[in-house]
């Protein structure tokens, strides 16, 4: 599967609020559902927000519930998280990738992985 592609990561204060995105270098991932994961510096992977295929059902993590909006753009093969409320906890490098499972935590299920976007959020 063709790679997919993170941006929009970037510095924000805590409290602040940052939108990252993720489209589609080729091959569009609309029969999958997607997933966003982070991987702060010293720690492992960690699952953060998933969308279902037609982007009508989300799943979240308890750390970002309430904080963090998945969406998607199937005409657009884009899949976005906004993150409101961020705190310094969330400093991490963000990824997306795609799985044929919704919901799904694990990372092994997910296929696609881009380079990830790093957020970084100050104190």
């Amino acid at each position: 599967q063709a790679p997919l592609v993170e941006t929009g990561g970037g510095l924000v204060q805590a409290g602040g609020s940052l939108r990252v995105s993720c489209t589609t270098s080729g091959r569009p991932y609309n029969n999958y559902a997607l997933g966003w994961f982070r991987q702060a510096p010293g720690k492992e992977r960690e699952f953060v927000a998933a969308i279902n295929r037609s982007g009508t059902s989300t799943y979240y993590a308890d750390s970002v519930k309430g904080r963090f909006t998945m969406s998607r753009d199937n005409s657009e093969n884009t899949v976005s998280l906004l993150m409101n409320g961020l705190k310094p906890e969330d400093t991490a490098v963000y990824y997306c990738a795609a799985t044929t499972i919704f919901p799904t935590l694990r990372d092994d299920l997910y296929v696609g992985w881009g380079r990830g976007t790093q957020v970084t959020v100050s104190s």
